[in-house]
């Protein structure tokens, strides 16, 4: 009977090394297109920067000021502050979500391409995961901060 099941035996640890290594050239190219598709959001200038009031430029030219509500950084929570100046340095992020694309289905934003927009955890005391608040950054660096897992949006006045 041994003699039997030898050559299936050779062809099986033959077999498995190459279906793994298949299966981890698999992964690693998922990987890298996942990656290649949301482009990172690069750090910038530190938090000492100071913006003017923002204004939103619609489809036909005309500009407006935005609809939404300012927060200033100074009145933003600790954790939202903590986590923008996380962002100027370009992380290490405490969560692997952190830094993903913001699709901003909800339209609460101003419309702009995909991958535009990034989110960010804000820590939340308490919270037994990642909480509610987030800060979602432009790829301008333009921050906006919610309080209620992005049902609205603050304006980021720096």
């Amino acid at each position: 009977m041994d003699d039997l099941l030898g050559p299936f035996r050779v062809l099986r640890r033959r077999f498995v090394p190459i279906v793994l290594g298949l299966l981890l050239v698999a992964l690693l190219i998922g990987w890298i297109a996942r990656e290649a598709s949301h482009p990172r959001v690069q750090a910038g200038p530190t938090a000492s920067r100071t913006y003017e009031k923002r204004a939103v430029t619609s489809s036909t030219g005309s500009t407006a000021k935005s609809p939404l509500e300012t927060v200033t950084y100074a009145d933003l929570p600790s954790g939202a502050r903590a986590t923008l100046r996380l962002t100027d340095k370009g992380g290490p992020y405490p969560y692997r979500q952190d830094n993903s694309v913001y699709q901003n289905r909800n339209g609460a934003l101003p419309v702009r391409s995909r991958g535009y927009y990034h989110e960010f955890t804000v820590l939340t005391p308490g919270a037994g995961d990642r909480g509610p608040r987030r800060i979602v950054l432009g790829a301008d660096r333009t921050a906006y901060y919610t309080a209620n897992h992005y049902k609205t949006f603050r304006l980021v006045v720096r």
